[in-house]
């Protein structure tokens, strides 16, 4: 290592020190390199163990690494979904002294997945359209705090599982900028534009390979982006004029909001001078209503999609199990020890990386439905467990680390899953040995 390292980070792991950072990227040795898959960059983006974690190194300048830290670390402060910004290090020479480029150091988002990686043989129509709708809310989101992301795309974006769905996190804000007075439409409508071409040439580019389905249509596809994001971005920042009398529609408002998973900070109520017409429009909009609400009462933090339906079933619970003289915090907790986690203690160990726990915990309760429905009556959640895990938990890769070739194009096997929770994406055959789950860890 050259002396003459400088180190740029928040928090710095010591063992950032020992990493070969005296050798240019693409000579890492292979002890170092962990081997992920990875999207397209136009720079050199290597994945490397650090300590107990994994992390994602890219090569830059100093200016572009230093900017696209500070601007990564923004957007954390703003709870924008993105990658964790770890370290910028400058200053790299080799054994001659022969100077090297600088990198940005971020960490590895556990539990997520580059575009290419999230399918096995081939892109089905539905996936890309999840992933495009994931991409459409994370662009909100930008555009409501005033990003402009400049190189919107599949490839500059991770997707994580969220009970059904994927929840998109920004990967590269090399080209961002952020407006504190907020995103003309002009340049609301750039982005957008470059997200539609970007995607077309994404599906493209799958579609020459022979690895999407024949009834994707890249266009449509791609054209689906533009829709989702005005009907998102119109339903969240839009105004709304009614009647007097019909003042209910300002809960009905805040109600749709709160079912897209967006919560109002201030809401602008304005009448004419005749007091007959109301109009409102949200000034601020946070996301992740249910999020906030699960973490609140059980402490668990997910995703929006997987809050959701954690919060569904703790309803479900409270309505047949719930007691009169017990609050919602109460009932939380109760349901927490005699549901959530005792599913949770029964995850064989070998089986913990396959996914997230809260969306086992969805697909089980996809599973359980699946189930009752071929057999016509009510599954125990205890019997409904055993099932899943034998019959498809165990059939899937592991998503904490991913393992693909060096060079991140990953060849993946054709999927062996059976139930519900039929995805095109991500199964392996490979066998694990058989744990029986005993009943009496579940009271419901």
């Amino acid at each position: 290592m050259s002396g003459s390292l400088n180190i740029t980070s928040a928090t710095v792991d010591p063992a950032l020190l020992d990493l070969p950072w005296q050798l240019p990227l693409d000579e890492w040795p292979v002890e170092n390199i962990a081997l992920l898959p990875k999207g397209i960059s136009r720079h050199l983006v290597r994945f490397a163990h650090l300590s107990a974690h994994v992390i994602a190194i890219k090569e830059t300048t100093d200016e572009m690494a230093k900017r696209e830290y500070a601007m990564l670390r923004t957007l954390q402060g703003l709870d924008i979904p993105c990658v964790d910004p770890l370290a910028v290090i400058t200053n790299r020479s080799d054994v001659n002294d022969t100077p090297l480029n600088s990198v940005l150091v971020t960490r590895h988002l556990k539990f997520s997945l580059p575009y290419r990686a999230l399918f096995s043989q081939t892109l089905r129509p539905d996936t890309a359209t999840r992933l495009v709708d994931a991409l459409a809310v994370l662009l909100v989101r930008l555009h409501i705090i005033g990003f402009f992301w400049g190189d919107v795309s599949l490839s500059n974006t991770l997707f994580r599982r969220d009970a059904g769905a994927f929840a998109a996190y920004l990967v590269d804000a090399e080209t961002g900028q952020l407006y504190t007075g907020g995103l003309s439409n002009g340049q609301r409508e750039n982005d957008l534009e470059i997200a539609r071409v970007n995607i077309a040439g994404e599906l493209m580019d799958l579609e020459a390979g022979g690895r999407v389905a024949d009834e994707l249509d890249p266009i449509r596809i791609s054209d689906g982006i533009v829709a989702a994001y005005r009907s998102l971005w119109k339903e969240l920042t839009g105004s709304e004029s009614f009647s007097s009398s019909e003042r209910w529609r300002i809960n009905e408002r805040v109600d749709r909001l709160n079912d897209l998973g967006f919560d109002i900070e201030e809401l602008a109520i304005k009448t004419d001078d005749s007091g007959t017409t109301v109009r409102i429009q949200p000034k601020v909009v946070d996301a992740g209503h249910h999020q906030r609400r699960l973490l609140r009462l059980t402490g668990l933090d997910t995703g929006e999609n997987q809050a959701r339906r954690l919060l569904n079933d703790l309803d479900s619970y409270t309505a047949k199990f719930g007691r009169k003289d017990y609050d919602e915090e109460m009932l939380a907790h109760e349901w927490l020890a005699k549901v959530f986690e005792p599913v949770m203690r029964s995850i064989p160990r070998d089986l913990k990386g396959k996914l997230e726990p809260a969306e086992v915990f969805h697909q089980l309760l996809e599973h359980r439905w699946f189930m009752s429905q071929q057999e016509n009556r009510d599954i125990p959640l205890s019997e409904a467990l055993n099932a899943y895990i034998n019959d498809i938990l165990r059939h899937r890769r592991d998503e904490a680390t991913v393992m693909g070739p060096p060079t991140g194009v990953i060849t993946l096997p054709i999927a062996v899953q059976s139930g519900a929770v039929s995805d095109d994406d991500d199964e392996s055959t490979e066998e694990a040995p058989t744990e029986p789950v005993p009943d009496w860890r579940l009271t419901v």
